[in-house]
């Protein structure tokens, strides 16, 4: 079994999975390049070089064809994985899956062209002003990696990967909604979706709940 966690996080927000499913299986954990105990990036990544890189860590650990229980933006690199390769991974547990792009809107054009226009005359001030808290605490060379990621709709991909998919989806998840766990469930060709009580982590929050499911869905 394996383990990707979600962007700005580490393997450790898996902590209780990871003690939990040691008893049952082999576990791999690791930090994404670029975060936690993981070196820093030299170039920007992409989801397309994140799962290049998972796959061959994956190799070089002797890792085939584990289940896999991804979080977030560990979603993004385990759907673009297991579009390109069908062997990557058994069954995909997903969990606040992020990756679908819904319909944005005026209000965030209207700042998408707010912020193109400010960073023209003033870019050490857009910088600061516009974007995600998140965004805005990166430095430079993961900001250009994060431009990448989150502009990238995986749901072509999401309609290439043949495993078998659960989605589990934070009732009061703000960060990635329901309505995009729903557009990811209607893309893969073989995906169910449960509902658990939390938000984005929803997995840490209620962890017991969380196992269960995950041991119901990878054992049946």
């Amino acid at each position: 079994m394996v383990f990707l966690h979600g962007y700005l996080s580490s393997k450790e927000a898996f902590t209780a999975q990871i003690e939990y499913f040691s008893r049952f299986y082999r576990v791999t954990a690791f930090d994404f390049l670029g975060f936690g105990q993981s070196a820093a990036l030299q170039t920007p990544f992409d989801v397309a070089d994140y799962a290049a890189w998972t796959k061959e860590v994956l190799r070089l650990l002797g890792v085939r064809k584990p289940h896999v229980i991804a979080h977030s933006f560990g979603c993004r690199v385990a759907v673009k994985l297991a579009s390109e390769d069908e062997d990557a991974f058994d069954k995909m547990l997903l969990t606040g899956p992020a990756g679908v792009i819904l319909n944005r809107g005026t209000g965030y054009k209207i700042k998408v062209g707010a912020y193109r226009a400010v960073r023209k005359i003033a870019p050490k001030f857009a910088e600061k002003r516009f974007g995600s808290a998140e965004y805005r605490s990166l430095p430079p060379l993961m900001k250009e990696s994060y431009k990448k990621i989150v502009n990238e709709d995986l749901c072509d991909c999401a309609r290439r990967v043949q495993n078998e998919v659960l989605l589990v989806e934070g009732l009061r998840d703000k960060t990635t909604t329901l309505k995009e766990a729903e557009a990811y469930l209607l893309s893969f060709p073989r995906a169910r979706l449960r509902i658990l009580e939390g938000g984005h982590f929803a997995f840490a929050e209620r962890p017991v709940a969380f196992q269960l499911i995950a041991e119901e869905f990878f054992d049946r």
